[in-house]
């Protein structure tokens, strides 16, 4: 198993902390992993993405031009990345930053209204991890287990406690993925 994957959305959003925990999900599983990770000098508020590799063999090059997997936040971050995503990969969305949805019809294709659900549960941070869940539901590359191992492996030790309201908020992003 290799997926190559591509996190994107405006700084603040938490792509760049959504692709280090998975990342790290895939070390505490025993994969290969690569992070690289791109923003602008703006950061918060301007464009962030993720690259994230994770494999059962030896990674090549962090480097890629085409995914396997597209998790897009905003407009811009669909515009340039739904023409990269793999015939036969698949795209996800957030409904909430999308004005034009996507249109490819050789992908799957995934909206998950996770601002709506992080609004519900009424913590605006778990959003990202909202938009993780929705991922493993459709495309299990790591387990919910290395996902929380992972969690108390990357978040300081005084956010431990904000653990099980991000496996929940996990478990949630699997119950509201729709395809399209």
């Amino acid at each position: 198993m290799k997926k190559e994957i591509i996190i994107s959305g405006f700084g603040g959003q938490g792509v760049l902390s959504m692709g280090k925990i998975l990342a790290y999900s895939g070390l505490m599983e025993g994969k290969e992993v690569t992070w690289m990770p791109a923003y602008g000098p703006e950061q918060r508020g301007g464009t962030a993405n993720v690259t994230v590799i994770i494999s059962d063999d030896r990674i090549s090059s962090p480097i890629l031009s085409k995914y396997d997997i597209a998790i897009v936040l905003n407009q811009p971050s669909l515009d340039k990345f739904e023409p990269k995503v793999k015939p036969g990969g698949i795209l996800i969305y957030d409904s909430y930053g999308i004005i034009n949805p996507p249109k490819r019809t050789d992908i799957e294709i995934y909206s998950i209204n996770a601002m709506d659900k992080a609004a519900e549960m009424k913590n605006a941070k778990i959003f990202n991890m909202i938009v993780l869940g929705g991922l493993l539901h459709v495309c299990p590359v790591v387990t919910s287990a290395g996902l929380e191992k992972a969690l108390y492996k990357t978040l300081p030790e005084r956010h431990h406690a904000m653990i099980p309201l991000n496996m929940q908020a996990l478990a949630e992003g699997g119950n509201i993925m729709e395809k399209k």
